[in-house]
């Protein structure tokens, strides 16, 4: 078991982060260039941050416990109904809730992709987990057709398809089977299109198992969304996170879009207050504010053309992306991470993935500036190593 969390995190254990960095280097952690996390180029919104100074004078209230502006704020976004929301801290909150209340016996996770899928099963449950392989040569797309078949091949026991919907309080769910995907895919940025996430919805729907959507960086093309197709599909569940495309990840707030019946269920096992009272003004604010999503996404392909041609010039292999990161793949990857964590330069080693080595990166999309730093930066070393 232990040995199977240590895998899903990185080389040293943990995470890649501002503060371990900036304390061996012994600097401010607003020194350190983080391009290990995906993170707006923008920053917070300036209707956000007013948002956040008008109500720092209410913070001896609790936060509002079922999150009611909020969840209403983002019914009336989306065109859902409010009974089907559930707020979290961040994303990652309802990842691991799913795995500890619905501990799934098999879980198929596409390989390569965010490793949080996996650990939180493993920890919550230890399930026994299969890795989908995406191919480098087909640029790490998915085959819906072929995850289908996966499935087919993978049923859950005949016993527990027709309880799932049966709830009693705190009452353990019948067991079951589940699929995490991410859209666009984390390390690759790549997409699957809505007919193709359908496909497989509707097959999960058909066999019984649960089909976990982290749409975290949906926001760079939501017309691929399937969070609309919840209230059609029982098994079909959807995750968004405010994290990345609103430069939220220090306030802490994702959400699942799940069938009313599992969403009165999981809160049964939902620990309370997990969202508080700045973070859920923070994202009724973001929710509205549509200059800034339009101003991200002409930011963010500006710098993602930018980053593409001159990583490319020199000799870096990277894969199309349609979020805002690029999964790269280079000789001397570890030296090149090594020599840019001791300039205060942070990027993140793909190495510890399943379907990766330690010739693949992921660099975030970041302002003009700091871009321009890290080609610089990064031309001069890999001059040095070809010496």
């Amino acid at each position: 078991m232990e040995e199977k969390i240590r895998n899903c995190l990185g080389p040293s254990g943990n995470y890649e982060d501002i503060y371990t960095l900036a304390e061996e280097l012994k600097r401010q952690e607003r020194a350190v260039i983080d391009f290990s996390t995906p993170s707006n180029p923008l920053g917070v919104s300036k209707k956000i941050k007013a948002e956040l100074r008008r109500h720092l004078k209410y913070l001896h209230n609790y936060p509002d416990p079922e999150a009611r502006r909020l969840k209403k704020r983002i019914s009336q976004h989306y065109g859902i109904a409010p009974e089907t929301i559930l707020c979290g801290n961040g994303s990652t909150e309802i990842i691991y809730l799913l795995a500890t209340s619905l501990k799934p016996r098999k879980v198929i996770i596409p390989a390569p992709t965010f490793s949080g899928y996996e650990r939180a099963c493993h920890i919550s449950c230890n399930s026994e987990v299969m890795h989908y392989r995406l191919k480098a040569e087909n640029n790490f797309d998915l085959d819906p057709n072929e995850l289908v078949r996966t499935m087919e091949e993978n049923p859950p026991i005949a016993e527990d398809r027709d309880s799932h919907r049966t709830y009693a309080g705190a009452t353990p769910f019948p067991k079951c089977n589940m699929v995490f995907l991410c859209n666009p895919n984390n390390p690759t940025g790549r997409l699957l299109k809505r007919d193709g996430i359908k496909t497989i919805a509707n097959s999960a729907s058909k066999l019984g198992y649960y089909l976990v959507v982290d749409e975290s960086f949906i926001d760079f093309r939501p017309d691929h969304s399937v969070i609309w197709d919840v209230a059609e599909n029982p098994y079909l569940i959807v995750l968004r996170s405010m994290s990345s495309f609103y430069a939220l990840a220090g306030l802490r707030f994702g959400y699942g879009v799940i069938s009313r019946q599992l969403a009165e269920g999981l809160k049964e096992y939902k620990e309370p207050w997990t969202v508080n009272s700045l973070a859920q003004r923070a994202a009724v604010v973001a929710l509205k504010d549509k200059a800034f999503r339009k101003e991200t996404i002409v930011s963010v392909q500006e710098e993602r053309r930018y980053l593409e041609k001159n990583l490319g010039k020199m000799g870096m292999e990277l894969v199309p992306s349609e979020a805002n990161f690029f999964l790269a793949r280079m000789d001397h990857a570890a030296d090149v991470l090594l020599k840019l964590r001791r300039k205060g330069i942070l990027l993140h080693d793909c190495g510890h993935l399943q379907g990766l080595d330690s010739t693949h990166i992921r660099i975030a999309v970041k302002s003009h500036r700091e871009n321009t730093i890290l080609v610089k930066e990064l031309k001069g070393i890999l001059q040095s190593c070809n010496k």
